[in-house]
């Protein structure tokens, strides 16, 4: 499956992925939604300029192709008992693609993905509760077939997740009139599931199928009022609960190129290298981790022209940087609990909000 980059100045197609098109206003949908998830099409169609129709029969088509999803990130402390931890998995030799397709079997696996480099495979792996993480990942994951080693970092400082990547093609004005369409964090933060009411967890977990649901549709699901629906919305949203999330897979927009970049910093540059590092355009996860590099940089690219001038430029201009170790990916199974096909995105995995 390839991805050809066309020119737009004869209206073809920004993105062509063998029969499945995406022009330039199914880009600028997706980054709208990247600021603004939950913003009504009628608002949409205003500021992107585009006919309502046009923008709810796009929408239905990205999410129908499976080429996009909508759904809610609950807040960490609500649902792990601890911070993350990252694996980096050396296999037998030609044991690589089964050995990650056993790993798609748990669920504390948040991103799986084969990687050419150092490690044969690199996850997240975050322990839900629940979850005997050592065993897990000791005796469970270790012990699978075609596993020669596996080497282990803890999460200590998460600077940039996923979801605040974003698609760099909206004018300063257009990101501001689609601000006005979130809801701000601005209450506090519930300490944990047991402190909401069930029409509120109910209603988080309705939200965490499908973000874009509206009070009414939640409202005539849970059978309440849509007044009382809305409520529950707007407090889960404001106290952080939950947060709408936009999922497409970089390939399928124009960066195909997926790299897991591991620096040896001097301790006393770490918060300065995460900070510079969260700020590139290209980063979708950085953070403190332990072990020998403390800093990692997940991010997406154009193609490896793109990641050369990051390796030389980007990364040659921070300080303190000792030692660099690169792995790019070779096939992305698995991003935000969701199993991938190339481009195409499955459903999340059940479970991930229990009480």
């Amino acid at each position: 499956m390839t991805v050809d980059q066309a020119t737009r100045d004869i209206g073809e197609p920004v993105v062509k992925i063998k029969d499945l098109r995406l022009d330039e206003t199914d880009l600028d949908i997706i980054a709208a939604l990247q600021v603004a998830p939950r913003v009504p099409a009628n608002a949409l169609g205003e500021i992107l300029g585009v006919p309502t129709s046009t923008i709810t029969r796009r929408l239905k088509r990205l999410q129908d192709d499976r080429l996009m999803k909508i759904v809610g990130r609950f807040a960490w402390p609500l649902i792990l008992s601890g911070n993350p931890r990252q694996l980096w998995i050396r296999c037998l030799p030609g044991q690589a693609m089964k050995v990650a397709q056993r790993l798609k079997a748990f669920r504390e696996i948040q991103l799986l993905m084969i990687t050419s480099g150092s490690s044969d495979i690199y996850c997240d792996v975050f322990p839900l509760k629940g979850t005997d993480l050592d065993s897990l990942i000791n005796c469970q994951i270790s012990s699978l077939d075609g596993i020669a080693s596996v080497e282990t970092h803890l999460v200590l400082d998460s600077r940039r997740v996923g979801q605040s990547w974003r698609l760099a093609r909206l004018t300063p004005q257009q990101t501001t009139a689609l601000s006005a369409h979130t809801v701000l964090v601005n209450q506090p933060a519930y300490r944990s599931l047991d402190d909401m009411s069930d029409l509120e967890f109910r209603t988080m977990s309705e939200l965490g199928r499908n973000a874009r649901a509206s009070a009414a549709e939640i409202g005539r699901t849970l059978d309440v009022g849509s007044s009382t629906a809305y409520r529950a919305i707007q407090n889960l949203l404001a106290t952080g609960a939950i947060s709408p999330r936009i999922e497409v897979e970089p390939g399928a927009v124009g960066f195909p190129l997926a790299a897991v970049v591991s620096l040896q910093v001097k301790p006393k540059s770490i918060s300065a290298v995460l900070d510079r590092l969260s700020a590139h355009p290209a980063a979708r996860m950085v953070s403190m981790v332990t072990g020998k590099s403390p800093v990692a940089f997940s991010g997406v690219f154009s193609g490896p022209q793109q990641l050369a001038q990051f390796l030389t430029e980007d990364i040659g201009a921070l300080p303190d940087i000792q030692a660099m170790d690169t792995c790019v990916s070779n096939n992305v199974l698995r991003r935000y609990w969701m199993d991938r096909e190339k481009f195409r995105i499955g459903n999340q995995i059940d479970g991930l909000l229990q009480r």
